[in-house]
C-alpha cells in the first residue's frame, strides 16, 4: 500500500511530464533531446528543480508564523532536506542509471552520515546541515539561509516582486510552488491523500497537520501552562489568553478579540447578518454554534 508521501511523489511526475517541464530552461530540454551529446545535468536532478518549486509552498506557511513568533526561518532546510530525499528514494532512480548513459553515479559522500550524492553541489549544500552554516545573508534583513535559491525566494518578501500570475483569475505570487497549490482552487485538484481517511488536501502541509488528528501528536506546547496543540497557530493564538494580546479591533464598536474569527463573528452584531437558517421554523443566526443548539430543541418541539 503506498503512503501519501507515494502517492504525492507520482503526481509530480505526471506534471512534469504535461505542464512541468514547460518550466524547465529550454536549454535543458535540449540537452535531454540531443542523445548524442553528454548531459550536462541529469534528469532527475532537473526533476529536482521543478519539484523544488512546488515544495517551498509547504514551508511558506511555517515561514509566515516563524517570523512572526521567533523570527526563524527554516526554508533554508527544507530545501537541502527535499534534495536529498528525491536523491536517495525517487522511485526511479535505480531505473534511470540503468538506462540512460548520461546519468551520473552518485560519488560524492558525505563524510559526515555517509549519504552519497551525484553532485558536488548537492554535497556542499548538505554539508552545511551538519555545520549549520549559512553563507547566504539577507542585506535587508540580516537573515541566513543555506542555499542562494532560498535567498532569492526570500528577499522577494522586501520588494514586493510576484512574478508568478494565475491565469484564471489574475493573482500574482512569489513563488511558482505558490501557483502551483493556488491553481488547484480552480480545478479542484487534491493530490495529497491521507492513508488512514483517504480524505485529500492540494498541499502536503495540510496533509502533513491532518496527519496528527489520527496520531494525537501535540508536538507545540505553551511555556506557561503546558497545554499542547497539534498546530503552532494555535499555540501562538493561545499564548494571547496569557499575555492578554488582543489584535483583532472591530471597527464600528473597537472591541477587541484574539483572533480575527471571533472579530468577524462579533461584527454581525452590527451588520445584522444572520447567514445561518434552521430549515424547520426559517429561524435564523448569526453563528452555526447557536443554530446547532436551536435545532436541538427545535426538532423536540416539532416531534411533541
Amino acid at each position: 500500500m503506498s503512503g501519501p508521501h507515494e502517492r504525492g511523489r507520482g503526481h509530480r511526475k505526471v506534471q512534469l511530464g504535461q505542464e512541468g517541464a514547460e518550466s524547465v530552461p529550454t536549454e535543458m530540454r535540449r540537452e535531454w533531446r540531443t542523445q548524442d551529446q553528454p548531459m550536462e545535468e541529469s534528469y532527475e536532478e532537473a526533476v529536482v528543480k521543478v519539484i523544488e518549486q512546488e515544495w517551498t509552498y509547504v514551508m511558506t506557511e511555517a515561514h509566515k508564523y516563524d517570523s512572526e513568533a521567533t523570527g526563524s526561518s527554516s526554508w533554508d532546510f527544507q530545501s537541502s532536506f527535499r534534495r536529498e530525499k528525491l536523491e536517495q528514494k525517487s522511485p526511479d532512480s535505480k531505473t534511470l542509471q540503468e538506462d540512460s548513459p548520461g546519468v551520473r553515479q552518485k560519488v560524492y559522500d558525505c563524510q559526515e552520515c555517509g549519504k552519497s550524492f551525484r553532485q558536488k553541489g548537492s554535497l556542499t549544500l548538505h554539508e552545511r546541515i551538519h555545520t549549520g552554516q549559512k553563507p547566504f545573508e539577507c542585506t535587508q534583513c540580516g537573515k541566513s539561509f543555506r542555499a542562494k535559491g532560498n535567498l532569492v525566494t526570500h528577499q522577494r518578501i522586501h520588494t514586493g516582486e510576484k512574478p508568478y500570475q494565475c491565469k484564471e483569475c489574475g493573482k500574482s505570487f512569489s513563488q511558482r510552488g505558490s501557483l502551483a497549490v493556488h491553481e488547484r482552487l480552480h480545478t479542484g485538484q487534491k493530490p495529497y491523500e491521507c492513508a488512514i481517511c483517504q480524505r485529500s488536501f492540494r498541499n502536503q502541509s495540510n496533509l502533513a497537520v491532518h496527519r496528527r488528528v489520527h496520531s494525537g501528536e501535540k508536538p507545540y506546547r505553551c511555556d506557561q501552562c503546558g497545554k499542547a496543540f497539534s498546530q503552532k497557530g494555535s499555540l501562538i493564538v493561545h499564548i494571547r489568553v496569557h499575555t492578554g494580546l488582543k489584535p483583532y479591533a472591530c471597527s464600528h464598536c473597537r472591541k477587541s478579540f484574539h483572533t480575527r474569527g471571533n472579530c468577524i463573528l462579533h461584527g454581525k452584531i452590527h451588520t445584522g447578518e444572520t447567514p445561518y437558517l434552521c430549515g424547520q421554523c426559517g429561524k435564523s443566526f448569526t453563528q452555526r454554534g447557536s443554530l446547532a443548539v436551536h435545532q436541538r430543541s427545535c426538532s423536540q418541539r416539532l416531534t411533541l
